[in-house]
C-alpha cells in the first residue's frame, strides 16, 4: 500500500486538466502510441466537441521513481459548476489533488470552490501554474494570488506547460513525496465506496470502487451495504483505458466489479461493497445527497416512446448520480418526466445524451427552480412545477431558493457585472480586491433569476473574462405569480411559469411576441395571450391565411361577391371552434432563448 498514491486533477473550466492528464498519461507510458490522441480521458464525442469535461475519469498508471514501482491511479474532472457533484466525488475517493491555475487567467471562481472541496477532505494539495509557454502568461502574478490563497510557500508551486510537456516529470515526483499512500488495513473486513457506475448491455452494470479496507477477490461472495442485495463478483479489475481484469485488489486500490446486475436501482452511487460471510460494521460515509437546482419536464417527441425514456433515463442515471426523476403528466404533452438538474448546462448534456446515446428526441418544458409554498392552513407544500400551485386564494406565502454567487473579475467590468446583479434583484454582500485588477464580489441572487441567461450574460458583458460559482443558501419570501400562456382561450400548462410580479408584464408581452413568430399561420386567427389568474396581461395574433373567394367574380353584382365573402365567414367560424393549434417544439426552446 505504501506504493500507491491516489489523486484528482482539479481546476476551473479551460485551465488544461485534461491535457496535462494526457501528459502524465505519455510520461508513464499507460498508453499505446494507437490509443493515445488528445485529450484521451474525454470519452465521450460530446465532451470532445464542446471541449469540455462532463465525467470524472479514473485510469491508473505506473511510474519508477527511485528505483521503486509506485501505481498513481488519477481522476480528471470536470470543471463547471454544473458538474461540481462529480468533483466531489472524485475528491472523496483521493489523498491529494493537483490544483492547476491557468497562467494566462488567474484564479477563477470555480478554482477556489474545488480547493475548499479538497480541502474540507483533507487532501495534499499541490499547486501548479499553467500554460507557461503563452505570451500573455503572468507566471510571477499568479503564484502571489496562489501563495495569497493558500498560504502556500512560493517554492512548492510547481510551473509547467502542458500543451508542450514542460515541467510536467516534476509533477510525478512531487505526488510521490507529498501525497500520503492511502490509509487502511488489507486483513480487515471489505469496505469498498463506490464512486460512479456505468451500464454495458452485455455484462449489466459496472461499479467503480475504492477500496478502505480488505480484500476482494474474482468469485467473492459480496453484497451491497445499504440495498442489502447480494451478489457473486463475476470479475474484479483495475481502470485503465480498457478494463483491466486482476485476481484480486487490496485495500487503497481503485477497480470496478462486474457481477450481472441489470437492475440500476439496485446499485447506488455512494453505497459500500462489503463480504456476505464478514461484513464490515458500517457503511463508509458516502457522498452527501445532491440537491437538483433546476427543474424541467421532459417529454417524449412520440407517445409511445414513453417507456423507452423510462428505461433510457435509468441507465443514464447510473452514469450520471446528480440527475433525479419523476413520472408527471401534462395536458399539451401527454406523459413525461419531471426531471432534476444541477444547472441550465447539465439539462443540455442530459437532452443531448438522451438523443446520441439511446435514440430518443424529448421535449422540454420551460426550467424553473422549487419553491416553497406556505398555504393558509399552516402547510408546507413543496412546488416544482406552476401547475402544481394551490388556488390563490389558499396560498399565504410563496417562499424562493436563494443563492450566495462569487464572481471574479478584471476592475474594469466591475460596472457592469454589478448592473446586471441588481437587475436580477441581487444584493451586494461583498466586494474584495485580489489584485490591483481583479476583484471578487459576493451577491445573494434569487435562483430562479439566474437559471435563464445569467451566465451567458456575465460572460458577454466581461468578454469572457468573469468567473461564476454559486452554492445554495436557504429560502426567502417573494412576491411570485403564476403566469399563463393560452392559445385560443386554452391554457398550454407546458409554457406556464412562475415569476416575480415586477417583471410578469415584460415576460408575457415578450412570450407573446416570440410565439407569433413560431406558430405556423392557419386558415383562422389564433389569440395568443399571457394572463395571470383571470387577468389578460399581453396579446397577439396570428392572422389567418384567407384564400380570395371573389377572385372569380368579374364584373356583374355586388352581392354575389357578398354572398361568397359570409359563405368563408361562416366556414372560418366553424373552423375556429374546432381548429387546434399546434406549438412546435421551437416555441418550448425559444422561451429559454429570451433577451
Amino acid at each position: 500500500m505504501d506504493n500507491i498514491r491516489n489523486f484528482c486533477i482539479i481546476a476551473h473550466i479551460d485551465h488544461g486538466k485534461s491535457t496535462l492528464a494526457d501528459r502524465l498519461l505519455d510520461l508513464t507510458h499507460t498508453l499505446t502510441e494507437r490509443e493515445s490522441q488528445n485529450q484521451v480521458l474525454d470519452s465521450m464525442e460530446l465532451e470532445r466537441e464542446k471541449g469540455i469535461t462532463i465525467k470524472s475519469h479514473a485510469i491508473q498508471m505506473e511510474y519508477v521513481y527511485e528505483g521503486t514501482n509506485y501505481l498513481l491511479n488519477l481522476i480528471d474532472t470536470p470543471g463547471h459548476v454544473d458538474f461540481s457533484y462529480e468533483v466531489s466525488r472524485a475528491i472523496a475517493s483521493c489523498e491529494g489533488a493537483l490544483l492547476i491555475v491557468d497562467a494566462t487567467q488567474g484564479i477563477q471562481a470555480q478554482t477556489i470552490s474545488n480547493l475548499y472541496l479538497a480541502l474540507n477532505h483533507d487532501l495534499e494539495i499541490i499547486p501548479v501554474v499553467n500554460k507557461i509557454d503563452m505570451d500573455a502568461a503572468m507566471v510571477e502574478d499568479v503564484k502571489d494570488q496562489i501563495v495569497d490563497l493558500i498560504g502556500c510557500k512560493r517554492d512548492t508551486i510547481l510551473s509547467v506547460s502542458a500543451k508542450t510537456g514542460e515541467g510536467v516529470p516534476a509533477i510525478l515526483d512531487e505526488i510521490i513525496k507529498r501525497v500520503k499512500p492511502p490509509q487502511g488495513d488489507s486483513e480487515a473486513p471489505l469496505q469498498a465506496l463506490i464512486f460512479d457506475s456505468v451500464f454495458n448491455q452485455f455484462r449489466g452494470i459496472i461499479a467503480y470502487f475504492k477500496i478502505f479496507n480488505g480484500t476482494i477477490k474474482k468469485g467473492d461472495k459480496v453484497k451491497f451495504f445499504n440495498t442489502g442485495q447480494e451478489y457473486e463478483a463475476d470479475e474484479v479489475g483495475i481502470l485503465r483505458l480498457k478494463l483491466v481484469p486482476r485476481g484480486s485488489l487490496n485495500a487503497g486500490n481503485v477497480g470496478y466489479i462486474i457481477s450481472g446486475i441489470k437492475e440500476s436501482k439496485e446499485v447506488k452511487v455512494g453505497d459500500t461493497i462489503t463480504h456476505i460471510e464478514r461484513p464490515c460494521d458500517k457503511a463508509i460515509d458516502g457522498f452527501a445527497d445532491v440537491k437538483p437546482m433546476v427543474f424541467a419536464g421532459l417529454y417524449p417527441v412520440d407517445a409511445d416512446e414513453y417507456e423507452d425514456l423510462r428505461a433510457s433515463l435509468d441507465k443514464l442515471r447510473l452514469n450520471d448520480a446528480s440527475l433525479t426523476y419523476e413520472p408527471e403528466s401534462s395536458l399539451a404533452l401527454g406523459f413525461g418526466f419531471r426531471c432534476g438538474f444541477l444547472g441550465l448546462l447539465h439539462m443540455e448534456i442530459v437532452q443531448e445524451r438522451l438523443y446520441r446515446e439511446f435514440d430518443i428526441d424529448v421535449i422540454t418544458t420551460v426550467p424553473n427552480v422549487s419553491y416553497k409554498v406556505h398555504t393558509t392552513k399552516g402547510e408546507i407544500i413543496e412546488v416544482h412545477n406552476p401547475s402544481g400551485l394551490p388556488a390563490p386564494t389558499v396560498i399565504d406565502h410563496i417562499e424562493e431558493p436563494v443563492i450566495n454567487a462569487q464572481v471574479i473579475t478584471k476592475s474594469e467590468y466591475l460596472g457592469g457585472v454589478m448592473k446586471l446583479c441588481i437587475d436580477k434583484r441581487g444584493i451586494l454582500k461583498n466586494q474584495v480586491f485580489l489584485t490591483s485588477d481583479r476583484v471578487e464580489l459576493t451577491f445573494r441572487l434569487p435562483l430562479s433569476d439566474i437559471v435563464f441567461d445569467f451566465y451567458d450574460k456575465l460572460k458577454s458583458i466581461s468578454r469572457g473574462y468573469a468567473s461564476f460559482d454559486y452554492h445554495l443558501d436557504g429560502f426567502q419570501t417573494a412576491t411570485l405569480v403564476k403566469l399563463d400562456i393560452l392559445l385560443n382561450g386554452e391554457m398550454v400548462d407546458a409554457l406556464s411559469s412562475l415569476i416575480h410580479r415586477d417583471y410578469a408584464y415584460d415576460f408575457g408581452r415578450k412570450m407573446c411576441e416570440k410565439l407569433r413568430e413560431l406558430i405556423p399561420r392557419q386558415q383562422f386567427d389564433i389569440a395568443i395571450q399571457a394572463a395571470i389568474g383571470a387577468k389578460i396581461i399581453a396579446r397577439e395574433t396570428v392572422k389567418a391565411l384567407r384564400k380570395d373567394v371573389t377572385a372569380k367574380c368579374y364584373g356583374g353584382d355586388i352581392t354575389r361577391k357578398r354572398k361568397l365573402l359570409e359563405k368563408q365567414k361562416k366556414g372560418k367560424k366553424r373552423m375556429r371552434q374546432i381548429g387546434t393549434v399546434e406549438v412546435p417544439q421551437e416555441a418550448f426552446l425559444a422561451v429559454l432563448k429570451m433577451d
